[in-house]
């Protein structure tokens, strides 16, 4: 199970563009669980990214819950990206957590993180 956790990225979004993102906690059955980000402009609500990564991992084992959401800003061309907003349906995401994340994906970018916008 925790082989399974840790084939997981912890940050999968959309190479460009404005779009939401929600921030998942991972749970391998009664074990290990660790935090990842999911955002993708194809989805029309937070709900449409988790339900397609909860299927996702559900069939590698793993469980997830949503811990909220927002949105991102990715301009890749100027190596930035910002967080900011929430979800309706799961509530803001802790966007401290979601840029340390993306810092780590994302060495040489500027992640910047504001609770407020939409």
């Amino acid at each position: 199970a925790a082989e399974a956790l840790s084939r997981v990225p912890d940050v999968a979004i959309d190479g460009g563009g404005v779009f939401k993102y929600v921030l998942l906690r991972v749970r391998a059955a009664g074990g290990p669980a660790k935090d990842v980000v999911r955002g993708h402009g194809w989805a029309e609500y937070h709900a449409d990214i988790y339900e397609r990564t909860a299927e996702e991992l559900a069939q590698q084992g793993l469980d997830c819950e949503c811990l909220g959401g927002g949105r991102l800003s990715h301009r890749p061309d100027e190596r930035k990206i910002h967080v900011y907003g929430y979800s309706v349906g799961f509530g803001r995401a802790d966007h401290s957590v979601t840029t340390e994340k993306l810092k780590a994906k994302y060495p040489d970018y500027e992640v910047t993180w504001a609770d407020e916008g939409y």
